[in-house]
């Protein structure tokens, strides 16, 4: 298994980030066939697989925000307003997803992407886990 760490900035506001082409160049240097696993070692963070850039990235922030709303009903509190449902959260988007690889290419479908859901605006920074068990 070969494992790589990327640092992202999410930035102090509700993101999603696109880690595809990192994802994409991990496997590529690695070829072969096998499975690369994503982690978020956090607990207010998550993975999906969605595509990204036609309006669906503002639709999941939208539909989050509908059913975890940054209000004060949330027994978990410290930092901001309605932090404990950066908390929730990651029981709807888990903190992990693992993809097919194939021939060192990513086995995903044509407008899916790897996007890192960040709704805690109290940590700005992240680090995911790649991780690439292959045939080879």
């Amino acid at each position: 298994m070969r494992t790589q760490i990327l640092e992202l900035h999410t930035g102090g506001s509700e993101s999603i980030t696109d880690i595809t082409r990192q994802c994409d160049e991990f496997v590529a240097d690695h070829g072969g066939d096998g499975l690369l696993n994503v982690f978020v070692p956090h607990s207010t963070a998550g993975v999906a697989i969605i595509e990204l850039g036609a309006g669906s990235d503002d639709d999941l922030l939208a539909n989050l925000d509908d059913l975890l709303p940054a209000d004060d009903r949330w027994r978990h509190e410290h930092g901001t307003r309605g932090h404990g449902r950066s908390h929730v959260m990651p029981a709807y988007i888990a903190p992990q997803t693992t993809v097919p690889v194939f021939s060192g290419r990513l086995g995903l479908g044509t407008w899916q992407s790897i996007a890192v859901v960040d709704l805690n605006v109290d940590n700005p920074d992240r680090t995911v886990r790649l991780s690439f068990l292959s045939s080879g």
